[in-house]
């Protein structure tokens, strides 16, 4: 059992070899007692590591699509991968800020990844696109449906007539969205929209800016 004299630190009689490295952890302690906001920060910062070893370990598992699930560049320098669902209110007000990206970074390559995660809509939504993937009409029904709003039968059946989707559901499929919920579950992504960009993991609708400047950082690493 450890005790403290004097600011020396006793472990079985002994006395501490390194009397500054205890007086260091009483200031870092009561450093932490005095600010613990930066805690929920360290957390963050911890999970954001876990987050990036797990994108380096599957890199090619997050960044390769599903047949015709991305758009822009095909061998781009850098790819933003974008966890969503069509039932999620922020995957729809980050949707522009994607098609902005595209339009303006002819470098970029984005990667959608279907994470149906709030119900049987979602599910259902998520099964048409791939769908429209496989058969290289993802962006119409993509768009379309984003534009329709909440994606409820009657909305799923006009993007998937409107894109010219035609295949039905399929045991592929599902194991896509399978693989998509266990990479989702590698890099802690509590919801959607999430984004993988380089080694960054980004959740939540964070707008324009956040997502350029995070394409900036990656291409410095390229």
């Amino acid at each position: 059992m450890a005790a403290t004299r004097s600011g020396l630190h006793y472990a079985d009689g002994g006395v501490s070899a390194d009397p500054d490295r205890a007086r260091i952890e009483q200031i870092v302690h009561d450093y932490i007692l005095a600010h613990p906001e930066i805690i929920p920060e360290a957390v963050k910062r911890l999970h954001e590591g876990e987050a990036a070893k797990a994108v380096d370990a599957q890199r090619a598992r997050f960044e390769t699509p599903f047949a015709g699930a991305w758009a822009g560049a095909e061998n781009g320098d850098v790819v933003l991968v974008e966890f969503f669902d069509y039932a999620c209110g922020f995957c729809r007000t980050a949707h522009p800020d994607i098609a902005r990206l595209l339009e303006e970074d002819k470098a970029l390559k984005v990667v959608w990844r279907e994470l149906p995660v709030l119900g049987e809509d979602s599910v259902a939504a998520a099964q048409a696109s791939l769908a429209a993937a496989k058969q290289g009409r993802f962006r119409a029904f993509h768009d379309r449906l984003f534009a329709a709003g909440r994606p409820d039968a009657a909305a799923v059946a006009a993007a998937r007539q409107a894109a010219g989707v035609t295949a039905a559901p399929s045991p592929e499929f599902q194991r896509e969205i399978e693989q998509n919920y266990a990479l989702a579950r590698a890099i802690n992504a509590s919801g959607t929209p999430t984004f993988v960009i380089g080694d960054r993991v980004i959740q939540g609708a964070v707008g324009y800016q956040a997502l350029k400047d995070a394409i900036a950082e990656a291409r410095k690493k390229t």
